[in-house]
């Protein structure tokens, strides 16, 4: 632990914090400009990216560069290619510039900047920001998961038939059938969805019982610093199917779950039964 011990983790968090509203700052500012932030696709046409994201990815990767030289990056759209990530067990952000740009584009307010710093392939500092409702999400290791100033705990709701969950899916749509099987068999247990269209977010709502149940998969960018989060809200974050031989479950982006500990293995049941 000799690099995470020789940094300070609350100005970490200090630092990780204010440069979040700097960018939720900058997100707002973007979208309020006259003709609102200009879109363009990538991945073959199929994923929505706004100049803001580019913006705003510059600006706290510059402000990391500029305050922890030495420490590695991943960012969705500056440098998203660190090859072998299970790997690496050296200082390592990973961000989020804008987590749900399609709401963001479309001004539905339900966005985030999302900061994750891991060491030794553990998260160790975690921030969840939506600029729009002013929500800063936050933990350190160990310490605990807070909403602004105030503590957050996972709901405690145990009965399947009242609980709300959340997912989300691809802009690639070659897997759709098997998500859409398991739609079905989570709406025909549960009480009702809500797509609501940001991972961190949805995964931060679970943390403080604003939803029961999330599950999808994701890129790592979008869940790094959620689930420190929801772990230290006391939520059980983890996989409905096996997670490959040799990858770190921290950072395995599929079949990802999160509940409480109850409702985590009533609805890892059900998922795994349709793989």
């Amino acid at each position: 632990m000799k690099e995470q011990t020789s940094i300070d983790i609350k100005q970490l968090m200090a630092f990780s914090q204010a440069i979040a509203r700097q960018a939720g700052a900058m997100m707002l500012a973007e979208l309020q400009a006259q003709g609102g932030p200009e879109k363009s696709y990538k991945h073959a046409g199929q994923e929505m990216v706004t100049e803001a994201d580019i913006k705003v990815d510059r600006l706290i990767c510059d402000a990391i560069r500029d305050r922890y030289p030495d420490h590695q990056i991943l960012a969705e759209e500056s440098a998203p290619d660190i090859n072998q990530l299970s790997s690496i067990t050296s200082p390592l952000w990973i961000i989020d510039p804008i987590d749900g740009t399609v709401n963001y584009a479309h001004d539905h307010g339900h966005s985030a900047v999302s900061i994750a710093w891991l060491s030794e392939g553990r998260v160790i500092s975690a921030v969840v920001y939506n600029p729009f409702s002013d929500e800063m999400f936050h933990a350190i290791e160990g310490q605990g998961a807070f909403i602004n100033d105030t503590g957050i705990k996972v709901g405690e709701k145990q009965d399947l038939r009242r609980a709300l969950f959340a997912t989300g899916f691809p802009y690639i749509k070659e897997d759709m059938q098997l998500l859409v099987q398991r739609l079905d068999v989570m709406l025909q247990h549960c009480a009702d969805l809500r797509r609501i269209g940001s991972a961190a977010l949805d995964i931060c709502w679970v943390a403080v019982g604003r939803l029961d149940i999330y599950y999808e998969n994701l890129s790592v960018w979008d869940f790094a610093a959620a689930q420190l989060i929801a772990r230290e809200a006391g939520a059980q974050y983890g996989h409905f199917l096996p997670v490959p031989e040799g990858v770190s479950p921290v950072l395995h982006n599929k079949n990802i779950l999160v509940a409480n500990p109850v409702l985590f293995e009533k609805a890892r049941e059900l998922l795994a039964e349709i793989g």
